[in-house]
């Protein structure tokens, strides 16, 4: 893909994640009202895509429950904002060894391996215009964690997805996730237009300096359209490097807690500083209507 500066950039805001935040930020939304508060503010601060997970309302940890996602898109949906909705579609994949010499049985706290199908059952519940896809497996942070997705499962999770006219967002945390990616699309499993999030700095994929970024850029076939985040001390700049690519922004307190050393971001602060930044370039912020024209989304 040629560089070059994309002039008509939209923003996606991760909300809250699966990641242990809350324990370091109180303005991390945990409850589904909270979560989809943070979704509403990030939309009217600039947002056009909102990308939610949900959480246990009692104990902030990470959670599929079809329910949560239901009063979440309930909300935003009956909204005075319009906004696209990103529902993950990540949980299930999780597997935790039972350590470095018992690899097995796994480890009961923190495993949790879903099919397929089940997988899905909140996304053909909520009928989300945008999911995401994990298209990989990965050693992911520390311990003996590893975020499961065999190609097998993609396709088959693939396939539903395009099935229920819902847009696959394809998460790359690694160059070999692109690879497969267009695998799916040669193989018809993904449909034009296709839709990529780079996935920069998460322990263990890709690292988020700039050459690694642009190989990853460079991996992209040129009609795909893409967004790219980092987490941690890189978030605030990687909106420039990712315009500057020729992509699209993506912010939100799943990647970055802080909006300067220090101190606590909201969603909306967030997003507010990624247009000033964006802006700054001298490019301009699409909507939500823009958004589902380019990559040909349903709205619901």
């Amino acid at each position: 893909m040629p560089l070059a500066m994309n002039r008509e950039v939209f923003i996606t805001c991760a909300v809250t994640g699966a990641g242990d935040t809350t324990a370091r930020s109180d303005k991390v939304p945990v409850t589904p009202k909270e979560i989809a508060a943070a979704g509403i503010e990030a939309a009217r601060a600039g947002a056009a895509v909102v990308h939610c997970h949900v959480r246990d309302p009692r104990t902030g940890a990470a959670a599929r429950d079809p329910a949560l996602y239901r009063e979440v898109v309930d909300r935003i949906r009956s909204a005075d904002i319009d906004v696209v909705i990103n529902l993950t579609a990540g949980m299930g994949g999780d597997l935790v060894l039972g350590g470095v010499e018992t690899p097995l049985p796994l480890a009961e706290a923190g495993t949790d391996m879903a099919g397929a199908t089940e997988r899905l059952a909140h996304i053909r519940d909520c009928l989300p215009e945008i999911c995401t896809l994990d298209c990989g497996t990965m050693n992911f942070s520390v311990g003996d964690y590893i975020m499961a997705n065999t190609p097998d499962m993609l396709r088959e999770m693939g396939r539903q997805m395009t099935a229920l006219g819902v847009r696959p967002e394809i998460e790359a945390f690694d160059t070999g996730h692109l690879w497969f990616a267009r695998q799916l699309a040669d193989e018809g499993i993904i449909e034009d237009p296709v839709l990529v999030q780079l996935c920069m700095g998460v322990p263990w994929g890709a690292p988020d300096d700039l050459n690694t970024f642009l190989a990853m850029v460079n991996n992209l076939p040129e009609s795909w359209t893409f967004s790219a985040f980092s987490i941690g001390r890189n978030a605030l700049a990687y909106p420039a490097a990712a315009v500057l690519a020729g992509g699209n922004v993506r912010v939100g307190l799943e990647d970055n807690i802080y909006l300067s050393k220090g101190v606590f971001a909201s969603n909306g602060q967030l997003v507010e500083k990624a247009v000033q930044v964006v802006e700054g370039m001298g490019a301009a912020i699409v909507g939500p209507d823009e958004v589902r024209k380019r990559l040909k989304l349903t709205k619901r």
